[in-house]
């Protein structure tokens, strides 16, 4: 994946003079850079700039300067709140708001959080990107922000007017974001961009936003990661399938596995259904540092270090055995890591 700066200059007096106030910035793959397809018929995304060759005339007899007037019409940005419209000190998809939030994943402050939605897929998917490729990232939320549509590799996202113009409240009664504006722009577009029968347009929706392991695949993989190894089952893990991703884990891949959320500390009640998509971020280990193997006991506990709910740090609840940690969890999806 590349991303083509591209400016603008006008030539005066002999001089250039850049008429953008930053370089236009798009992305391609290198194949459609080499085929020609570099380019669209989408006027919204062209680089362009306005001028006119009215003249100016005084506007009344004292001498004052001459003005011309030029009105301009220009499309409305991709994303607004039907609670939360433009103008509104709460619109979640204000430009300051946005440009701080990505300056705060630029500086890994900040992860991918669903809060409460249901959409740990895709904020799996854009931890990874963001850990791999910080520039795709940010070029993607910048396209989907002002045009409502991006391209990673050959991934479209594409969301739908509803999704665009998302009802319902992302705030709660004490002014927490139910989802921020950035990973609703990010999440919920990936989500909304693959359903077919229902539209992702509320922040309180939970089903529209589930995501199987078949469509989580397709994504890394349109979007340039390699898949080496799966298993991805419907029933619980073994000693085994552990020992094969902390293989993985520590050659530098990404493991990205479906668990029950029961097993982690900010989840309430002990559900061992599968439910929740994490991302490894370091070997499965006992407490005291020991490699997981075959011939150590299952009873012994285990800590991970692991993305979840927007955060990177050790999330497993107090004494998780490694019997309870294979009973929460449902095997693995391993990429190379996006270059």
């Amino acid at each position: 994946i590349y991303i083509l700066e591209i400016n603008v200059y006008r030539k005066h007096g002999g001089k250039l003079i850049p008429v953008l106030s930053s370089p236009a910035k798009k992305m391609y793959t290198l194949g459609e850079i080499a085929s020609g397809k570099a380019y669209s018929k989408n006027k919204r995304e062209n680089v362009c700039y306005f001028e006119t060759k009215a003249q100016t005339k005084p506007v009344n007899d004292n001498g004052d300067d001459n003005i011309h007037s030029v009105k301009i019409t220009c499309l409305e940005r991709a994303f607004i709140a039907k609670e939360h419209p433009i103008g509104s000190a709460d619109d979640p998809f204000d430009r300051k708001k946005i440009e701080s939030q990505i300056a705060s994943r630029m500086n890994y402050v900040s992860y991918p959080n669903q809060g409460g939605t249901s959409l740990c897929g895709p904020a799996s998917f854009f931890y990874c990107l963001q850990m791999d490729r910080p520039d795709v990232y940010k070029q993607a939320v910048n396209e989907l922000w002002l045009h409502g549509k991006t391209k990673i590799g050959i991934l479209d996202i594409s969301p739908g007017d509803g999704c665009r113009h998302p009802k319902g409240a992302f705030y709660d009664d004490y002014g927490r974001e139910a989802v921020s504006g950035l990973d609703w722009i990010t999440l919920a577009s990936l989500r909304d961009s693959e359903n077919s029968i229902m539209s992702y347009d509320e922040v309180a929706d939970q089903v529209a936003g589930i995501t199987m392991w078949g469509k989580l695949t397709e994504w890394f993989e349109k979007a340039g990661y390699e898949k080496i190894f799966d298993n991805i089952s419907l029933s619980h893990a073994n000693v085994n399938d552990i020992i094969s991703l902390n293989n993985y884990i520590s050659s530098g891949h990404k493991v990205v596995s479906l668990i029950s959320a029961g097993m982690l500390s900010d989840f309430p009640g002990d559900s061992s259904s599968k439910n929740h998509w994490i991302v490894w971020d370091s070997q499965v280990r006992y407490n005291d540092g020991r490699s997981i193997s075959v011939k150590t006991s299952v009873l012994d506990k285990v800590d991970l270090t692991l993305f979840s709910w927007g955060k990177v740090k050790s999330q497993l609840k107090n004494n998780v055995s490694l019997d309870v940690f294979m009973k929460h969890t449902f095997g693995g999806l391993v990429f190379k890591p996006m270059k």
